[in-house]
């Protein structure tokens, strides 16, 4: 085997699209990335979002190239594969023009399908077949809302692509697609992974617009000479199916074991954990999260646990962290130094002052989006430490309610956690999370997980590793582990009793709130 073997990951993300190389350690040798342009075309429609076919595809293209150039020899590329978001698709002739643009996630134009969905076949039943939370967004609902409003096009349609397999497409002139990103249409069935045949029934979509759905790692078709000439890969390049973003993100550290669980944290906190079964249980239905086909094995399932997490950070410093700004720009340094000295300051239990992180409304384990934030336990003795530590501290509480939920739903036991994320920087923070949950929390020293995961994929597809856990132990980079503080674990332990009686003493003083705005 050459020491010259290298695998490509391509990540498309809702802000960029990233390109990365990567050796077969794990170590990114070149990358590149050119920016995700969502446009607003409509006049009569300001909030219809779409993407544009040729700017994702443009700046893949450009993306690869740059990066390829980095490398002596393109033909040392062993294979391509594409991680991202779920859900946004388009509709491609059969001479593979493509025939309207991407429907984005932010479009709110599917409120109607969405709510035809909701009585045609509801949450219990959808989430019994197919592991899935019905949100706006999800694909089924663009393909009824093309059937109401462009019907013409989607007669000329050959196959309805998601993002990812257009990209695929593109490279390599194939039509498929993987179980995890089947899993976000509303169409699939999770037990046997194949397209319901009920579902489809009930949407009257042609069941030929889709691709068949493989398990990620399959290699489908190789790079074309019109590909080849566009990204600077060598021609015949194999291309192998990759899967949906944060389920890639778990395998370059290790958390596609079931007992393992990857704490995603940003502006949102995301926790995934892998399950050798499909509990598609009311409890968990309930709970807001949806079980999809994991890309690790054809014999795992994950589950993604999600709440706002940093946004509400970040809203305090926007509105009360002036001081701290200027004193960082005077100093040349940064002002969440200042402040997480002041929250630092602030003992455990911030004085008595609670935060309840509902700011953008309950979306797991409590799902309530109308519930609202509130700082309680305010005295004239508060300072903006406390306040800053309550915040930290009720986005860590909100955390253990996740972790606990999964625990009673679905029976998992959580043996490790791992830590990425733009939040793992915050030193304060993961400190605060592992003497709350009571267990060590590892930060690798990864920092693309999701397009290292792609990688993996198609290093397991042309055979260079030789299953996910192989490729694990080749590139693993174990970094920092908090371990907790296990006196300080058993006054939170206390504390969280009492911060789990805020949103039910809330509930209806918000919601008669709401009401009044």
């Amino acid at each position: 085997m050459s020491s010259q073997d290298y695998l490509v990951g391509i990540d498309l993300g809702s802000t960029s699209l990233k390109a990365i190389v990567y050796d077969l350690a794990g170590n990114a040798v070149a990358q590149a990335s050119r920016p995700t342009e969502r446009f607003n075309p409509y006049p009569d429609h300001p909030d219809w979002a779409i993407w544009k076919p040729e700017q994702i595809w443009g700046g893949v293209c450009e993306s690869l190239k740059e990066a390829v150039a980095q490398i002596d020899n393109p033909a040392d590329i062993k294979g391509v594969a594409v991680t991202g978001m779920g859900m946004d698709g388009v509709p491609i002739d059969k001479a593979g023009n493509w025939l309207y643009p991407f429907i984005s996630w932010h479009c709110p134009r599917t409120e109607p399908q969405h709510k035809w969905w909701m009585e045609n076949v509801g949450p219990e039943k959808q989430f019994e077949i197919g592991g899935n939370q019905i949100w706006v967004f999800n694909t089924v609902l663009r393909l009824l809302w093309m059937k109401a409003n462009e019907p013409e096009i989607l007669a000329k349609t050959h196959k309805w692509l998601l993002i990812e397999d257009f990209i695929n497409f593109m490279l390599s002139g194939v039509c498929a697609t993987d179980h995890s990103m089947a899993s976000t249409t509303l169409l699939f069935d999770q037990r046997k992974r194949v397209w319901s045949d009920e579902m489809i029934e009930i949407s009257g979509i042609d069941r030929g617009l889709l691709c068949d759905p493989k398990p990620s790692g399959t290699p489908i078709g190789k790079v074309h000479a019109r590909a080849a000439a566009a990204t600077g890969l060598a021609e015949g390049t194999p291309v192998v199916l990759g899967g949906h973003d944060y389920c890639c993100g778990t395998l370059g550290v290790g958390a596609f074991k079931p007992g393992v669980v990857l704490d995603v944290t940003g502006t949102w906190e995301i926790v995934v954990c892998a399950l050798d079964q499909p509990v598609l249980t009311d409890e968990v239905r309930e709970m807001g999260i949806p079980v999809h086909s994991h890309v690790a094995s054809p014999d795992l399932w994950s589950i993604m646990a999600a709440a706002v997490a940093a946004d509400m950070l970040e809203w305090f410093r926007g509105q009360y962290g002036f001081e701290e700004k200027q004193k960082a720009k005077d100093a040349g340094s940064d002002d969440w130094d200042y402040l997480m000295e002041q929250a630092k300051a602030s003992p455990p239990g911030a004085n008595g002052v609670m935060f309840l992180p509902h700011m953008s409304g309950s979306h797991c384990p409590v799902v309530d989006h109308q519930s609202m934030g509130a700082f309680v336990g305010l005295r004239n003795i508060a300072t903006k430490g406390d306040m800053l530590r309550a915040i930290i501290e009720g986005l860590d509480y909100q955390f253990l309610q996740i972790v606990g939920g999964l625990a009673k739903s679905l029976h998992i036991k959580p043996e490790k956690f791992v830590a990425i994320g733009g939040a793992t920087k915050n030193e304060f923070w993961m400190q605060n999370k592992a003497d709350m949950i009571g267990k060590p929390i590892e930060v690798p020293e990864i920092e693309e997980p999701t397009p290292l995961g792609a990688a993996i994929l198609a290093g397991i597809g042309v055979g260079l590793y030789k299953d996910v856990q192989d490729a694990y132990e080749r590139v693993r980079k174990p970094g920092r582990v908090y371990q907790p503080d296990l006196e300080l674990t058993k006054k939170y332990c206390d504390l969280f009793e009492t911060f789990q009686q805020i949103y039910p003493s809330l509930k209806d003083f918000n919601k008669r709130l709401r009401g009044n705005l």
